[in-house]
Protein backbone atom coordinates (compact mmCIF):
# COMPACT_ATOMS: atom_id res chain seq x y z
CA UNK A 1 0.00 0.00 0.00
CA UNK A 2 1.36 3.40 -1.00
CA UNK A 3 1.26 5.88 1.87
CA UNK A 4 3.51 8.65 0.50
CA UNK A 5 4.93 9.93 -2.78
CA UNK A 6 8.46 11.24 -3.32
CA UNK A 7 9.29 13.24 -6.44
CA UNK A 8 12.65 13.72 -8.05
CA UNK A 9 12.85 17.29 -9.36
CA UNK A 10 15.11 17.66 -12.41
CA UNK A 11 13.39 15.95 -15.32
CA UNK A 12 10.17 15.37 -13.36
CA UNK A 13 8.94 18.76 -12.12
CA UNK A 14 10.60 20.49 -15.08
CA UNK A 15 12.82 19.55 -17.98
CA UNK A 16 15.93 21.17 -16.58
CA UNK A 17 18.40 18.72 -18.14
CA UNK A 18 19.01 20.99 -21.17
CA UNK A 19 19.84 23.81 -18.72
CA UNK A 20 22.29 21.58 -16.86
CA UNK A 21 24.00 20.52 -20.08
CA UNK A 22 24.27 24.09 -21.36
CA UNK A 23 25.73 25.48 -18.14
CA UNK A 24 28.02 22.55 -17.39
CA UNK A 25 29.42 22.36 -20.92
CA UNK A 26 30.15 26.09 -21.00
CA UNK A 27 31.88 26.16 -17.61
CA UNK A 28 33.76 22.88 -17.79
CA UNK A 29 34.91 23.57 -21.36
CA UNK A 30 36.36 26.86 -20.12
CA UNK A 31 38.46 24.79 -17.69
CA UNK A 32 39.78 22.49 -20.41
CA UNK A 33 37.33 19.64 -19.79
CA UNK A 34 36.12 18.36 -23.21
CA UNK A 35 32.61 17.89 -21.90
CA UNK A 36 29.90 16.94 -24.42
CA UNK A 37 26.15 16.45 -24.20
CA UNK A 38 26.69 12.69 -24.26
CA UNK A 39 29.13 12.91 -21.35
CA UNK A 40 26.56 14.96 -19.40
CA UNK A 41 23.99 12.20 -19.84
CA UNK A 42 26.26 9.76 -18.02
CA UNK A 43 26.06 11.89 -14.86
CA UNK A 44 22.32 12.63 -14.96
CA UNK A 45 20.84 12.29 -11.48
CA UNK A 46 24.19 12.68 -9.70
CA UNK A 47 25.02 15.47 -7.23
CA UNK A 48 26.87 18.45 -8.64
CA UNK A 49 29.71 17.95 -6.16
CA UNK A 50 30.16 14.36 -7.41
CA UNK A 51 30.01 15.48 -11.05
CA UNK A 52 32.58 18.22 -10.45
CA UNK A 53 34.93 15.86 -8.62
CA UNK A 54 34.53 13.29 -11.41
CA UNK A 55 35.57 15.68 -14.20
CA UNK A 56 38.35 17.17 -12.07
CA UNK A 57 39.78 13.68 -11.48
CA UNK A 58 39.80 12.96 -15.20
CA UNK A 59 40.73 16.40 -16.54
CA UNK A 60 42.40 18.26 -13.66
CA UNK A 61 42.56 22.04 -13.85
CA UNK A 62 44.37 24.56 -11.67
CA UNK A 63 42.45 24.14 -8.43
CA UNK A 64 44.25 27.07 -6.84
CA UNK A 65 42.76 29.43 -9.41
CA UNK A 66 39.42 27.66 -9.90
CA UNK A 67 38.49 25.80 -6.72
CA UNK A 68 35.87 23.08 -6.91
CA UNK A 69 33.61 25.11 -4.61
CA UNK A 70 33.82 28.13 -6.90
CA UNK A 71 32.98 26.01 -9.95
CA UNK A 72 29.99 24.49 -8.17
CA UNK A 73 28.74 27.97 -7.26
CA UNK A 74 29.09 29.17 -10.86
CA UNK A 75 27.07 26.22 -12.12
CA UNK A 76 24.39 26.63 -9.44
CA UNK A 77 24.06 30.36 -10.16
CA UNK A 78 23.86 29.69 -13.89
CA UNK A 79 21.22 27.00 -13.45
CA UNK A 80 19.06 29.17 -11.19
CA UNK A 81 19.24 32.01 -13.72
CA UNK A 82 18.00 29.73 -16.51
CA UNK A 83 15.23 28.24 -14.34
CA UNK A 84 13.94 31.71 -13.49
CA UNK A 85 14.21 32.88 -17.08
CA UNK A 86 13.06 29.86 -19.09
CA UNK A 87 11.82 27.18 -16.69
CA UNK A 88 8.47 25.56 -17.56
CA UNK A 89 6.72 22.99 -15.41
CA UNK A 90 6.27 19.65 -17.16
CA UNK A 91 2.80 18.83 -18.43
CA UNK A 92 0.99 16.52 -16.05
CA UNK A 93 2.81 17.64 -12.89
CA UNK A 94 -0.04 19.86 -11.65
CA UNK A 95 -2.54 17.03 -12.16
CA UNK A 96 -0.34 14.55 -10.29
CA UNK A 97 0.13 16.93 -7.37
CA UNK A 98 -3.62 17.49 -7.14
CA UNK A 99 -4.35 13.76 -7.44
CA UNK A 100 -2.02 12.82 -4.60
CA UNK A 101 -3.27 15.74 -2.50
CA UNK A 102 -6.86 14.52 -2.96
CA UNK A 103 -5.74 11.08 -1.82
CA UNK A 104 -4.20 12.80 1.22
CA UNK A 105 -0.79 11.27 0.50
CA UNK A 106 2.09 13.26 1.99
CA UNK A 107 4.60 14.30 -0.66
CA UNK A 108 8.29 15.15 -0.69
CA UNK A 109 11.00 16.30 -3.06
CA UNK A 110 14.21 14.26 -3.11
CA UNK A 111 16.63 15.93 -5.49
CA UNK A 112 20.32 15.75 -6.29
CA UNK A 113 20.23 19.51 -6.90
CA UNK A 114 21.49 21.95 -4.29
CA UNK A 115 18.83 23.48 -2.04
CA UNK A 116 19.20 26.89 -3.71
CA UNK A 117 18.12 25.34 -7.01
CA UNK A 118 15.25 23.41 -5.41
CA UNK A 119 14.02 26.60 -3.74
CA UNK A 120 14.17 28.47 -7.06
CA UNK A 121 12.04 25.81 -8.75
CA UNK A 122 9.46 25.58 -5.95
CA UNK A 123 9.10 29.36 -5.87
CA UNK A 124 9.03 29.69 -9.67
CA UNK A 125 6.00 27.38 -9.92
CA UNK A 126 4.47 28.17 -6.50
CA UNK A 127 4.22 24.47 -5.54
CA UNK A 128 5.97 24.44 -2.18
CA UNK A 129 2.59 24.06 -0.45
CA UNK A 130 2.23 20.52 -1.80
CA UNK A 131 5.33 19.14 -0.11
CA UNK A 132 5.60 18.11 3.50
CA UNK A 133 9.35 17.61 3.10
CA UNK A 134 12.03 18.89 0.75
CA UNK A 135 15.40 17.16 0.78
CA UNK A 136 18.62 17.64 -1.16
CA UNK A 137 21.37 15.05 -1.62
CA UNK A 138 23.65 17.99 -0.87
CA UNK A 139 23.02 17.09 2.76
CA UNK A 140 23.93 13.41 2.38
CA UNK A 141 27.31 11.68 2.50
CA UNK A 142 26.42 9.87 -0.71
CA UNK A 143 24.27 10.91 -3.64
CA UNK A 144 22.22 8.88 -6.10
CA UNK A 145 22.44 6.01 -7.00
CA UNK A 146 23.01 5.46 -3.26
CA UNK A 147 19.59 5.16 -1.51
CA UNK A 148 20.44 7.63 1.28
CA UNK A 149 18.43 10.55 -0.12
CA UNK A 150 15.26 8.46 -0.41
CA UNK A 151 15.67 6.90 3.00
CA UNK A 152 16.01 10.34 4.56
CA UNK A 153 13.05 11.72 2.61
CA UNK A 154 10.88 8.84 3.84
CA UNK A 155 12.04 9.48 7.39
CA UNK A 156 11.10 13.15 7.05
CA UNK A 157 7.64 12.10 5.91
CA UNK A 158 7.32 9.63 8.77
CA UNK A 159 6.59 6.76 6.37
CA UNK A 160 8.49 3.47 5.99
CA UNK A 161 10.33 3.35 2.64
CA UNK A 162 8.47 0.22 1.50
CA UNK A 163 5.23 2.24 1.60
CA UNK A 164 6.63 5.08 -0.53
CA UNK A 165 6.34 5.66 -4.26
CA UNK A 166 9.27 7.38 -5.99
CA UNK A 167 8.85 9.16 -9.33
CA UNK A 168 12.14 9.37 -11.22
CA UNK A 169 13.51 10.12 -14.67
CA UNK A 170 17.18 9.09 -14.49
CA UNK A 171 18.56 5.59 -14.17
CA UNK A 172 20.75 6.71 -11.24
CA UNK A 173 17.58 7.94 -9.53
CA UNK A 174 15.65 4.75 -10.24
CA UNK A 175 18.48 2.66 -8.79
CA UNK A 176 18.48 4.89 -5.70
CA UNK A 177 14.74 4.46 -5.13
CA UNK A 178 14.78 0.72 -5.81
CA UNK A 179 17.70 0.30 -3.42
CA UNK A 180 15.59 2.09 -0.79
CA UNK A 181 12.93 -0.61 -1.42
CA UNK A 182 10.38 1.86 -2.74
CA UNK A 183 7.90 1.35 -5.52
CA UNK A 184 9.26 3.25 -8.48
CA UNK A 185 7.63 4.96 -11.45
CA UNK A 186 10.08 5.90 -14.19
CA UNK A 187 9.67 8.72 -16.71
CA UNK A 188 12.81 8.31 -18.82
CA UNK A 189 13.98 10.74 -21.49
CA UNK A 190 12.58 9.79 -24.91
CA UNK A 191 15.95 8.43 -26.05
CA UNK A 192 16.05 6.14 -23.00
CA UNK A 193 12.47 4.87 -23.03
CA UNK A 194 13.40 1.49 -24.50
CA UNK A 195 16.60 1.17 -22.50
CA UNK A 196 16.26 -2.24 -20.80
CA UNK A 197 17.94 -0.88 -17.66
CA UNK A 198 14.68 0.83 -16.72
CA UNK A 199 12.96 -2.54 -16.37
CA UNK A 200 13.88 -2.43 -12.68
CA UNK A 201 11.15 0.22 -12.18
CA UNK A 202 7.63 -0.95 -11.31
CA UNK A 203 6.10 1.36 -13.90
CA UNK A 204 7.41 3.21 -16.95
CA UNK A 205 5.52 5.87 -18.86
CA UNK A 206 6.13 8.22 -21.80
CA UNK A 207 4.30 11.19 -20.34
CA UNK A 208 3.41 12.28 -16.82
CA UNK A 209 -0.15 12.61 -18.12
CA UNK A 210 -0.16 8.82 -18.58
CA UNK A 211 0.21 8.37 -14.82
CA UNK A 212 -3.53 8.33 -14.19
CA UNK A 213 -5.51 7.37 -11.10
CA UNK A 214 -6.09 3.97 -12.72
CA UNK A 215 -2.35 3.44 -13.18
CA UNK A 216 -1.76 4.50 -9.58
CA UNK A 217 -4.37 2.00 -8.35
CA UNK A 218 -2.64 -0.80 -10.28
CA UNK A 219 0.69 0.15 -8.77
CA UNK A 220 -0.83 0.41 -5.31
CA UNK A 221 -2.02 -3.19 -5.52
CA UNK A 222 1.42 -4.59 -6.34
CA UNK A 223 2.69 -6.40 -3.20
Amino acid sequence: MIKAVIFDMDGIILDSEPFWKEVEIEIFNSLGVPLTAEMCESTTGMRLVDVTELWYSRYPWDNKIHSLDSIIKRIVDGLISKVREKGVMNKGVAELLDMFAEKKLPMAIASSSDMNIIDAVLDKFDIRKYFKAVHSAQNELYGKPHPAIYLTAAEKLGVEPIYCLAIEDSFNGVVSAVAARMKTAAYPEKTNFYNPKFAIADLKFRSLKDFTAEEFDKLDKIP
